[in-house]
């Protein structure tokens, strides 16, 4: 059954690369994810909103009007408005009071500065995603791309080993010895494609396409991930600059502070004034007259509201240093595994991976002219594939946390 499900999965692998393959280097997956995601297109509509509500909080209330006429006079009858009837108008307007108007807007200007901020904050996270995914896709191909020049190479030679095994030339066992080799090296060819099209599926997402992602990657970005010009109290001070989410932190301690004070101002009641005409019912006929209300802060002083926002103050200010304690220590974190990874990397020779394809080569020769034993062959070429697989997970992991040194930095270090 596993050996139809991998030929299934082959099937549908040649399939998909058959497709238009969108071919892509990393910052032309950046450029596109940036236009297509559906993430940020949603997020700005965020922006849009509260700026939105900024703007309707500017506007003035508007006044009220309001019309009374006599519905039944006993002398007169129904609807007497006319010249001897009674009819009567007002106008309000609410006058408020203490800049309430001005604080509201003051709040809603911060919040939508704090949507902007969260906005760059998920860009900064989704870019992060994807990087990590398509550095990774690219050393897996590699490994795949291995794993089938040696599936190729041994389907040949188990071809002429089954010619000889026919002629009696050698034991049944060599042959089923190699068969099993083969169809492990299968088996470990399909669990890595099962990995990239996982990968293929987190890529589709965020750069918002149904064509298949293959990723680029020259030598130029590979050099250009270097920590020498940097020291980890600069990257920490640029960390606390450029934070989008510490930005977040900060605008909600803002918000909070402004909040207060729009508190405080609403406990001031606010003024009604208005005019009136009435025809007939007043002490004069033709009566004008003015008006003016408040309510009177006997009872509601608003002083709920004010208590709790004072504490969302001091809860945010927490939150805040919060914040600026993980970064700081997310930054020493990411520095320390680029340290390790990088002298993990250092530790391997340039010419590993061409050394073992040349002597892969050779031994592959050696094999067929019966020159090493069946179990030399085999020891070799379960080490060679295990050491470039290793080899390749390195080569992703170095810049992945090279990456996430820029996720927590918050900036593009590496240009």
């Amino acid at each position: 059954m596993r050996v139809y499900i991998i030929a299934l999965f082959i099937c549908i692998s040649g399939a998909l690369h058959a497709q238009d393959t969108l071919k892509l280097s990393m910052r032309q997956a950046d450029s596109l994810f940036l236009q297509n995601n559906l993430e940020i297109l949603a997020e700005k509509y965020q922006i849009d909103i509260a700026k939105s509500i900024e703007i309707q909080d500017r506007l003035w209330n508007n006044p009220v009007f309001g019309v009374e006429i006599s519905a039944y006079n006993p002398s007169r009858g129904l609807l007497d408005i006319g010249k001897q009837g009674q009819k009567a108008f007002n106008i309000q307007q609410l006058i408020t009071r203490a800049g309430k108007r001005n604080k509201q807007v003051a709040l809603d200007i911060e919040s939508s500065r704090k949507s902007e901020y969260q906005f760059y904050d998920l860009i900064r996270t989704l870019k992060f995603e994807l990087r990590q995914i398509f550095f990774e896709s690219y050393y897996l191909g590699q490994t795949v791309s291995l794993y089938g020049n040696q599936i190729n190479t041994l389907q040949t030679t188990v071809t002429a080993f089954e010619k000889e095994y026919n002629r009696q030339n050698i034991s049944l066992k060599e042959v089923v010895r190699l068969k099993a080799l083969l169809f492990q090296l299968t088996n470990d060819r399909a669990d890595i494609l099962f990995e990239l099209q996982e990968n293929q599926r987190d890529l589709r997402t965020l750069l918002n396409t149904e064509r298949p992602v293959k990723a680029i990657v020259d030598s130029s970005e590979i050099q250009k991930y270097q920590l020498e010009n940097y020291t980890a109290a600069a990257l920490k001070d640029k960390a606390l600059q450029s934070r989008s989410d510490l930005k977040i932190a900060q605008s909600s301690t803002k918000q909070a502070e402004l909040n207060y004070t729009l508190q405080k101002a609403l406990a001031k009641p606010d003024v009604q004034i208005g005019a009136v005409y009435d025809q007939a019912s007043n002490y004069v006929n033709n009566y004008f007259g003015v008006s003016a209300s408040m309510t009177l802060p006997f009872f509601n002083r608003n002083q709920g509201n004010i208590r709790a926002a004072k504490s969302n103050i001091s809860y945010n200010k927490t939150a805040e240093t919060l914040k600026e304690n993980s970064i700081v220590n997310e930054v020493d974190a990411a520095v320390q595994k680029v340290g390790i990874a990088e002298k993990a990397y250092q530790s391997v020779e340039n010419q590993f991976t061409d050394q073992f394809q040349l002597l892969s080569k050779g031994i592959f020769e050696n094999f067929q002219k019966r020159n090493i034993t069946l179990l030399e062959f085999i020891d070799f070429i379960e080490t060679y594939n295990e050491s470039i697989r290793e080899y390749n997970r390195l080569q992703a992991d170095r810049i992945k946390v090279y990456e996430e040194l820029n996720f927590v930095v918050g900036e593009e270090l590496f240009q």
